[in-house]
C-alpha cells in the first residue's frame, strides 16, 4: 500500500496554477467590463507618468503664455507662470503612482511577517499586534498621515513612509485574519505531520496561498494612498515645488477658480480617474480570484 501523498502536492498554490486555470481566470476577468475598465484607466495613467517627459517641461516658464486656456497648442491650458498643465499633470501622474505604489508596497512588507506571526502562533504574539493594530486604528487614515507626515517633514520620501505606516494596521489585520483560516486547511496540518518547520510551512504553503488577498488588498490600497499624497502635498506636507504633484497643483488653482476654472478641473479629474481605475480593478480581481464565484 502506498504512503500518504506528499505535502507539496496538497497544495493549491494560486501562483503555480496549471495554465489552462489561469487561462480560464483571465477570461473570467475579460467578461467584467468594469474591471476592464479599470485596467484601462490604470494603464492609461501608467503610460502617461512614464512618457511624462516626452510631453515637455513642467518647470519650464513662459510668460508671454500665461493663463491660457486649452487649445490645440496648450491641450490643457497653462497656469500663472506659462507652465503647461499638461507636463505638470503628467509628472503629477507620476509622482502620484510613484507615491501611492510605494507607500502600499513598503505597507505590505511590513505587514506581512507581523500578520504570519500573529496569525500562525497566535497567543501572546497575536494578542500584542492586535491590540497595536487597535489603537492606531483608532485614528483615521488621513489623519495618522498628515501627523506623521507633519513630524517627519516634508518630502516625498517621508510621505511614502507616512502613508506606508497608515496603511499598516488595515493591511496587518486582512493578513492575520487570511492566515488564521489558511492554518486550519488540511494541507497546512499534513504538512505539520510530515515533520516542515514552521517558516517552511508559512513560506511555502501559507503565504502563496494568501497572495491572491494581497494582491485585491494592494490594488484597493493604493488608491487611497494616491488620494493620501494628494492631500498631504494640498497642506504642504507632501512634495514642494517646484515638482508638480496634483496635490500641490490644486492648492495652487484655490486663488485661479474664477478665472482659470482648467487649473483645477484636470488635477482633480485624474485624481478621480485614477482611484476609480484601481477601485475598478480590484473589484475585478476580487471576483475573479474568489473560489466561490463561478461566473
Amino acid at each position: 500500500m502506498s504512503g500518504p501523498a506528499p505535502a507539496d502536492a496538497q497544495v493549491p498554490a494560486p501562483l503555480l496554477e496549471p495554465p489552462r486555470r489561469r487561462h480560464r481566470l483571465v477570461r473570467r476577468f475579460v467578461r467584467r467590463r468594469l474591471a476592464v475598465l479599470g485596467l484601462v484607466l490604470v494603464g492609461a495613467f501608467v503610460t502617461l507618468a512614464l512618457f511624462s517627459p516626452l510631453l515637455g517641461s513642467a518647470t519650464a516658464q513662459d510668460f508671454a503664455n500665461v493663463m491660457v486656456p486649452p487649445s490645440w497648442a496648450h491641450p490643457l491650458g497653462t497656469d500663472d507662470l506659462g507652465r503647461s498643465e499638461l507636463a505638470r499633470t503628467a509628472t503629477g501622474a507620476r509622482v502620484s503612482l510613484l507615491a501611492g505604489v510605494l507607500s502600499t508596497a513598503l505597507a505590505l512588507a511590513m505587514a506581512i511577517p507581523i500578520g504570519l506571526v500573529a496569525g500562525y502562533y497566535r497567543g501572546w504574539a497575536d494578542a500584542v499586534v492586535t491590540r497595536a493594530t487597535d489603537v492606531m486604528l483608532a485614528f483615521p487614515f488621513l489623519i495618522l498621515a498628515v501627523g506623521l507626515a507633519a513630524i517627519l517633514g516634508a518630502s516625498l520620501r517621508n510621505v511614502v513612509l507616512a502613508l506606508g505606516l497608515s496603511q499598516l494596521p488595515g493591511l496587518v489585520r486582512v493578513i492575520r485574519g487570511e492566515v488564521l483560516a489558511l492554518r486550519e486547511q488540511d494541507y497546512v496540518a499534513a504538512a505539520v505531520a510530515d515533520g516542515a518547520r514552521d517558516v517552511s510551512i508559512m513560506a511555502r504553503f501559507i503565504l502563496p496561498n494568501a497572495m491572491s488577498t494581497l494582491i485585491v488588498q494592494a490594488t484597493v490600497a493604493i488608491p487611497g494612498a494616491i488620494i493620501g499624497e494628494a492631500t498631504l502635498s494640498f497642506l504642504g506636507l507632501g512634495v514642494q515645488p517646484p515638482t508638480p504633484s496634483w496635490g500641490t497643483m490644486l492648492s495652487a488653482a484655490q486663488g485661479f477658480l474664477d478665472q482659470a476654472p482648467w487649473l483645477a478641473v484636470f488635477p482633480g479629474l485624474a485624481i478621480a480617474l485614477t482611484t476609480l481605475g484601481f477601485n475598478l480593478l480590484g473589484d475585478g480581481l476580487r471576483d475573479v480570484l474568489d473560489p466561490r464565484s463561478t461566473r
